[in-house]
């Protein structure tokens, strides 16, 4: 990836940030608070899908089971809260120990096959942690839980108000998105490229492929449960669905039609996915058959996504 492609997509990532961060001034103006709810899904959902590139896009690893993680955050949330224990940090902190401890299991099972082996192979182990949650009764089972409240924040409540929400998650998608652009253009994040495009020359010079994979694998794990906690408390409600195979795919739609292999490509379509998502169901119940036909479309005159289409024009203008 050359030195001008990659600052060129930082800059994209700061143009969504700062969108974003001027999203309460236009809800404001539209008189429209429901779109600082739905920015904060958005940006909750933008780390989930930022943490699946960088295993999808860089390691080609495709997880159909990711969807675990976010449960993990977010029944860190209820369970946590239920026994008094209310911080945010708190919350995270737990959400990322017990996940990086279940990926480094499951990923150390998973890594030991390839292709669409590796792809049923997590997707069971989702359907474990789906199946685990569901059985909970205390928590709800299958109906789920709501929040008594959201997280605290170093004692406060300040969480409960929507733009301080808002903020707060936007601040966390950047400081992560800063770590996994980091990541990305180290030497770490290098091999793991490496290992992306031909797995057997990186381990003929000295790398050892699969332990990369796995320590890339437990960090996406522990950056998706993080947004999970963020999720149970945008909706200040815990369910199972949070874990459902069905979520797993839509991060992954999400990763392709931004554009896999770019950080701010699955922001962007997170974006896009959540935003035609609420456009289309005032128009159809079957707005899914209608994004998916998109989808199609998409990888196929967009292998690269929205993210291959920007790059497109901007080379059509230079």
């Amino acid at each position: 990836m050359t030195a001008p492609r990659i600052h060129g997509r930082v800059v994209a990532a700061l143009m969504l940030f700062a969108g974003f961060a001027l999203l309460p001034l236009v809800a404001w103006l539209a008189d429209d608070p429901f779109l600082v709810v739905i920015g904060a899904r958005i940006l909750a959902y933008g780390i989930a899908a930022l943490a699946l590139d960088l295993i999808l896009g860089f390691g080609a690893m495709v997880s159909f089971g990711h969807a675990a993680y976010l449960g993990f955050g977010a029944y860190a949330v209820a369970i946590l809260s239920r026994f008094g224990i209310t911080d945010l940090g708190l919350h995270m902190a737990a959400a990322v120990v017990v996940s990086a401890g279940f990926a480094l299991i499951t990923g150390a099972i998973s890594l030991r096959t390839r292709g669409v082996y590796f792809i049923m192979i997590t997707l069971a182990f989702g359907q474990m942690v789906y199946f685990f949650f569901t059985s909970l009764s205390a928590f709800g089972g299958d109906d789920g839980t709501g929040l008594r409240q959201r997280s605290t924040l170093l004692g406060s409540s300040v969480l409960e108000h929507d733009l301080v929400f808002f903020y707060v998650t936007l601040a966390v998608l950047m400081a992560l998105f800063w770590l996994a652009h980091r990541i990305v253009g180290s030497r770490f994040g290098r091999v793991l490229t490496g290992i992306r495009e031909n797995p057997t020359r990186i381990e003929a010079i000295g790398f050892a492929p699969r332990r990369y994979q796995l320590t890339a694998f437990v960090i996406s794990g522990c950056m998706t449960a993080i947004a999970g906690v963020l999720l149970a408390n945008q909706a200040e409600f815990v369910s199972p669905a949070f874990i459902s195979w069905h979520r797993s795919g839509e991060l992954i739609f999400m990763v392709v039609l931004g554009g896999a292999g770019t950080l701010s490509g699955a922001i962007a379509g997170a974006v896009t996915m959540i935003v035609l998502e609420e456009w289309l169901e005032v128009f159809t119940e079957h707005w899914k058959l209608v994004f998916g036909i998109i989808l199609v479309l998409m990888v196929l005159y967009s292998p690269r996504g929205i993210t291959g289409i920007i790059e497109r024009l901007m080379r059509g203008r230079s």
